[in-house]
C-alpha cells in the first residue's frame, strides 16, 4: 500500500515538496466551497518533479466534458505525464446551486462524461451524439472536439469518486481507479466487491486498479486528545446541508444514530462547539487514523487487507503551516511529515 496526501490550496506548495522528499507516490487535490483543482494542481506541478498528481475529484456539473479533457491534457504536460484524473459527479445542491446543472440520471451522464473525455484525450476529433451530451451540439460538424496539446503519454489514468452499488459497479467498469472521502476498512472491502462485480463487466481483473480513500490522521499521546483535534473537521463534514447529509447518514447506519440526533440538534440550536464535541469518540477512531504514531502503522494494515492501493493522508482536516520545511513547528504529523498546530479545525 503506497501513501497519498490529499490537501486545499493552503502552503500546497511546500506541503506537495514535503510529501515528495518523504516518498508519498501521489497528492490529491479536491473541489469545493474554497477551491477548484485544476489551479491548486497546477502550482503543485510546478513545485514538484516525481510525485504525482490527481484531481480528487474534479466536479462532472462544473464543466463541459471537452473542458475537463483540456485541463486534464495540460496538467497532464505541464507535469511531465504525471497527473491522473479524478471525476465525480458531486451531489444535487451543488450540481444544482453552484452549477445550475440538474442532477437526475447521475450514472447515465458520468458514463457518457468519461466516454467524451478519454475519446478527447486519445486525439480526437471527437464527435458525440449521447442521451446528455452531443458534440458538436448545434450541427457545427465541421468544428469537433479536439486537442492539440502536447503530452508525453496517451495513457492518462481516470479515477471515480463514487457513493453506492450501482456508482461503484460503474466506477469499477469504466474507469481506472475509485477514491472515496470518510469510510472506514469494513465500508472499503464491501465496496472493493462491487468495483470487482463492475470490473467483471467490463472483462477486466481488480490488476492495476487504484483504491484510493481519503482518512484523516491526528497524532497524540492518546486517542482522546487526537480525536479532540479533529472535532471540527467532523463538524463540518456532518453539518454540510440539512438532514439528508450522508455522512450523518453514514454515522447512523454504523450505529450512532442517537449520537448523530444530538449532534443536529446542537447544530441546529447554533452551538457548534457542543455539536463538536457530541460527535462521538469510537466513530472518530474508526474513520481515521489516531493516537501514537506506533497505533497509527498498526492500524494502517486494516486498510491494506481491505484492498486499499493507496492510502491518502487528508491533510485538509487540520490546520497546517505553509512555511517550509525544516522549520520549527510546534507539532508535525507522524503519518504524513506535515507540521500541523494544536486546536485544529476544519479547512
Amino acid at each position: 500500500m503506497r501513501l497519498a496526501a490529499n490537501m486545499t490550496y493552503q502552503g500546497v506548495g511546500d506541503l506537495a515538496c514535503a510529501a515528495e522528499q518523504l516518498g508519498y507516490d501521489l497528492v490529491l487535490a479536491s473541489e469545493g466551497y474554497r477551491s477548484d483543482a485544476v489551479s491548486v494542481l497546477g502550482a503543485v506541478a510546478g513545485r514538484t518533479s516525481r510525485i504525482g498528481l490527481a484531481s480528487g475529484v474534479m466536479q462532472i456539473p462544473a464543466r463541459p466534458p471537452g473542458a475537463a479533457a483540456l485541463a486534464a491534457a495540460t496538467l497532464d504536460a505541464v507535469s511531465g505525464g504525471r497527473f491522473r484524473l479524478g471525476l465525480g459527479v458531486s451531489n444535487p445542491r451543488v450540481s444544482d446551486g453552484w452549477y445550475g446543472v440538474r442532477f437526475a440520471q447521475p450514472l447515465a451522464r458520468t458514463r457518457e462524461y468519461v466516454d467524451i473525455v478519454r475519446r478527447a484525450l486519445e486525439g480526437g476529433p471527437v464527435r458525440y451524439a449521447g442521451e446528455h451530451f452531443s458534440l458538436p451540439a448545434w450541427g457545427h460538424e465541421q468544428a469537433p472536439l479536439q486537442l492539440f496539446t502536447e503530452r508525453p503519454s496517451t495513457d492518462l489514468p481516470i479515477y471515480l469518486g463514487a457513493l453506492g452499488p450501482r456508482n461503484l459497479r460503474l466506477a469499477g467498469e469504466i474507469a481506472d481507479g475509485w477514491v472515496s472521502g470518510f469510510t472506514t476498512p469494513d465500508l472499503v472491502a464491501e465496496s472493493v466487491k462491487e468495483l470487482e462485480a463492475g470490473r467483471a463487466r467490463g472483462g477486466r481483473t481488480m490488476d492495476g486498479f487504484e483504491v484510493i480513500p481519503y482518512v484523516a490522521a491526528a497524532v497524540a499521546a492518546d486517542v482522546a486528545t487526537a480525536a479532540d483535534e479533529l472535532r471540527a473537521h467532523y463538524a463540518h463534514l456532518l453539518g454540510i446541508g440539512g438532514s439528508d447529509n450522508f455522512y450523518c447518514a453514514m454515522a447512523a447506519d454504523m450505529g450512532f444514530e442517537r449520537e448523530i440526533a444530538e449532534f443536529r440538534q446542537c447544530l441546529e440550536s447554533g452551538d457548534r462547539a457542543r455539536a463538536a464535541a457530541s460527535v462521538p469518540l469510537e466513530f472518530i477512531d474508526r474513520t481515521a487514523l489516531l493516537g501514537p504514531v506506533e497505533r497509527i502503522s498498526e492500524r494502517m494494515a486494516a486498510w491494506a487487507d481491505a484492498g486499499v492501493t493507496t492510502l491518502s493522508v487528508l491533510v485538509s482536516a487540520n490546520h497546517t503551516d505553509a512555511r517550509r520545511p525544516g522549520s520549527r513547528f510546534p507539532g508535525v504529523c507522524g503519518c504524513c511529515g506535515v507540521p500541523v498546530r494544536q486546536g485544529n479545525s476544519a479547512q
